[in-house]
């Protein structure tokens, strides 16, 4: 009962999650975009910001204590997947003709 999860599969499943919410979050950010006829710019902004909101309970939880590894493992695994996440998505919006 009192075993946990190995901090990989933490990570793993934290990458897995943010690459889906901001991946298709930022393709339907740039429809929305183009239909109301935004800068692409500023939806690139607003995700970047929500990613590092997205992060923040786990950067907090490092300060207050820093020996946490399941915070750590967490935090790795948002941040690769925000960042993949933010970096392929416009690619695919490109393609789907949203931008």
């Amino acid at each position: 009962m009192g075993a946990s999860l190995p901090d990989y599969l933490i990570r793993e499943q934290a990458a897995v999650g943010a690459l889906v919410v901001f991946g298709v979050l930022r393709v339907i950010a740039a429809a929305v975009a183009l239909t109301k006829g935004w800068r692409i710019g500023l939806i690139e902004q607003a995700g970047i910001g929500l990613a590092v909101l997205w992060c923040a309970p786990q950067l907090i939880e490092l300060i207050v204590a820093p020996g946490s590894i399941a915070a750590l493992a967490e935090l790795e695994g948002k941040a690769v997947g925000c960042t993949i996440a933010l970096f392929f998505s416009p690619i695919l919006s490109h393609r789907l003709g949203f931008e």
